[in-house]
């Protein structure tokens, strides 16, 4: 199934340049360009893509607040923010804001279209720079909290796909770690995040490395 995405950034020349990396794979098609948050909104309820690649930054209006808007009014609407800027302020904003992951700029144009790919499977994906970051602030802040009674609710196997979540594998390729068809990773991965009551993939990560899940 082909992945419908819309590009939001204030440069047109990035703007561009996102079109042709995206649009090398023949699964993603670009179906608009945006350049602010406001006009993303917009544009989101008009067609209706299942990507939202948002940007930071604007000044016609913020990708954060944009997001936020989003989350609220086109839920099934997924937002992946790509900025030059991978402050902790912002990660925890957008992810806070609804977004289903965060990348930098700098990432490389194979991997943006992995994460494209993942984005619209289901997976929370952040930069690994970030993700290391995000775990390190809350396990450090939070080093004193019970154990969460989902923990011990937790199988043998579902152990094995939060493991491999912490290590940053996607579905896809916990799939392949494991032996295991990828619905039935989605399965594993959907108790995991109710027995844990989280609500996605990076709190689960920061559950998993705060009481020493992660491996």
């Amino acid at each position: 199934m082909t992945v419908r995405v819309l590009v939001v950034d204030d440069h047109e020349l990035l703007r561009a340049g996102l079109v042709t990396v995206l649009e090398s794979d023949p699964g993603i098609e670009v179906v608009g360009l945006a350049g602010d948050g406001p006009t993303a909104v917009r544009m989101t309820h008009e067609l209706r893509p299942d990507i939202v690649l948002m940007d930071v930054e604007m000044p016609g209006g913020d990708g954060i607040t944009a997001t936020a808007r989003l989350r609220e009014e086109l839920p099934g609407t997924r937002v992946l923010i790509l900025t030059m800027f991978d402050l902790d302020d912002y990660v925890t904003e957008a992810l806070r804001a609804g977004a289903s992951g965060f990348l930098i700029k700098t990432t490389d144009p194979h991997d943006l279209v992995a994460r494209v790919h993942a984005c619209a499977d289901g997976d929370t994906t952040l930069s690994p720079t970030i993700m290391e970051r995000l775990i390190d602030t809350f396990v450090n802040s939070h080093n004193r909290e019970p154990v969460p009674a989902g923990v011990a609710q937790l199988t043998d196997r579902e152990r094995d796909v939060l493991r491999a979540m912490s290590g940053g594998m996607s579905n896809a390729e916990i799939a392949r770690h494991l032996c295991l068809a990828e619905t039935t990773v989605k399965t594993h991965v959907a108790r995991i995040l109710a027995k844990l009551d989280v609500r996605d993939r990076v709190q689960a990560v920061v559950v998993a490395h705060r009481f020493g899940l992660a491996g």
